[in-house]
């Protein structure tokens, strides 16, 4: 999993993308939001898309704790 932001700062505004959110997940939270804003934010509507976004985050969540892990353990 990559980190690098696959989106420019100018997109993530113009899809008025929290700051929060603007990790290297952002780039599949984009087409969610327009999902759910198409269909009336139905949770059965867009399982693809929250599926690919909360991979993503599950993946980088795993990747921090590897990091804080790898450091905890050199000290």
């Amino acid at each position: 999993m990559s980190t690098e932001m696959k989106v420019t700062k100018e997109e993530l505004q113009r899809n008025h993308i929290p700051l929060a959110w603007r990790d290297s997940c952002a780039y599949i939270l984009i087409p969610l939001n327009k999902c759910r804003e198409s269909t009336r934010y139905m949770p059965w509507k867009c399982e693809h898309e929250r599926h690919l976004y909360e991979k993503c985050q599950y993946e980088l969540y795993l990747k921090r704790m590897k990091n804080a892990s790898d450091k905890a353990l050199s000290h």
